[in-house]
């Protein structure tokens, strides 16, 4: 058996300065020219955080109602999904713990509360968020998001 040896230059092992530089300006180059499409990402993902939201309260809504046999009022709010309603029409077989995850209604992802009106002008329930300014109406990230729009 024989065994050999092989020697390695040392001026083979790792990078050259010229190597790192080059690479640097590389990742600077990329960084420049993705960063400014990153960067409406943001209100994008809070508009999709909104939908996930409403999708949720829709199903805490159906089970509100396989239960009580009907919907919260306008006046009982969202809030009946994690508070058992003690005013108005009050559901006979609330589930103890509520509806919703962590026992509390969330506020949109801009911070304001989602409006809901029931019975719905769009059906039996309708669920809003107003958006990124807060009003009714508005474009682009403004635009309301809705429980009855896709």
């Amino acid at each position: 058996m024989q065994v050999r040896i092989i020697k390695t230059n040392k001026s083979n092992q790792g990078f050259t300065l010229i190597e790192l530089m080059v690479v640097i300006v590389i990742l600077s180059i990329l960084a420049v020219w993705v960063a400014p499409k990153i960067m409406g990402r943001p209100e994008q993902a809070k508009q999709v955080k909104a939908k996930v939201d409403i999708g949720g309260f829709e199903t805490a809504l159906k089970l509100y109602k396989l239960d009580s046999g009907m919907y919260p009022s306008t006046e009982q709010g969202l809030e009946a999904l994690a508070e058992q309603p003690s005013a108005g029409r009050l559901p006979k077989n609330w589930r103890p713990g509520g509806y919703i995850e962590k026992g509390k209604i969330p506020k949109d992802p801009w911070g304001n509360d989602y409006v809901y009106l029931s019975p719905g002008l769009h059906g039996d329930y309708d669920i809003i968020s107003y958006g990124a300014d807060g009003e009714p109406g508005g474009e682009n990230y403004d635009k309301d998001i809705n429980s009855w729009e896709d």
